[in-house]
């Protein structure tokens, strides 16, 4: 008898029954599995509002490019758009103009404002951001991204945006 040829079958045989009974054997859930089908099964609480204007509705109330700086669109979804203002081929700032409907507390964060902006309740956040509620439902957003961009920049650039033409604009 041919012993090594024998253990060679016995190995492959052997090994061929430890990887079926284990690759189809039941496996315990880890612990986000649980926290994972709830959350992809939700309905309620969603990021978005069903009422939330579309992002594409924002682009014409944008500023245009001028004075050396150029705008370019970046991002544009339901609810929410946004454009990088470049000037030399570098980014500056980021202007953005989103739905509060879909964030209550960002338009909460309005109420106790004492500046304003065009007849507009105004907010700095930290030291690189400006931003305005404009009918108690439409963030405008102007964020520096360069140390030259300032605030007077940042304001300047809000009142750019069509603010009467977005006050008027309906859901």
């Amino acid at each position: 008898m041919n012993f090594p040829r024998v253990r060679k079958i016995l190995a492959a045989l052997l090994l061929s029954i430890i990887l079926l009974t284990t690759a189809c054997a039941q496996q315990a859930p880890g612990r986000f599995d649980q926290v994972q089908q709830e959350s992809s099964q939700q309905k309620k609480g969603q990021a978005i509002a069903k009422d939330a204007t579309q992002g594409s509705e924002f682009n014409k109330f944008f500023p245009q490019a001028s004075d050396g700086y150029q705008r370019v669109f970046t991002q544009e979804k339901k609810g929410f758009a946004e454009a990088k203002l470049k000037q030399d081929g570098k980014d500056v700032a980021v202007m953005a103009i989103s739905d509060t409907t879909s964030l209550p507390a960002a338009a909460a964060k309005f109420s106790n404002s004492t500046k304003k902006i065009s007849g507009y309740p105004a907010v700095e956040v930290g030291n690189t951001q400006t931003a305005i509620l404009v009918s108690d439902r439409y963030q405008v957003k102007v964020l520096s991204r360069s140390p030259s961009f300032t605030a007077a920049d940042r304001e300047a650039w809000i009142q750019k945006f069509n603010l009467s033409g977005l006050s008027r604009l309906k859901a």
